[in-house]
């Protein structure tokens, strides 16, 4: 898993509109860790197997996390995959 700072977490969930509530449900974490790791601020923190766990929905939902570049981490919308046609 890539370095994700606590930052994209909250920009991701308010590109997807999600309250850290939908995020706690779609990740199968507690609110409490997610308002205790938003708290924090910095890196991702807590546990590896909790960070993937957020890192995974918020993609899922069609996040994609941009890693540090020279401009800066960010996060962006991604478009929906078009389903095959067989």
């Amino acid at each position: 898993m890539q370095k994700v700072s606590i930052g994209q977490v909250r920009a991701a969930r308010g590109l997807l509109g999600w309250s850290q509530a939908d995020l706690a449900k779609r990740a199968g974490v507690s609110l409490p860790t997610i308002k205790r790791l938003e708290a924090a601020g910095g890196d991702l923190g807590g546990r590896y197997a909790t960070a993937v766990a957020i890192v995974e929905a918020l993609e899922a939902g069609g996040v994609s996390f941009i890693p540090e570049n020279g401009g800066g981490l960010g996060v962006r919308l991604v478009e929906p995959k078009k389903p095959k046609s067989k």
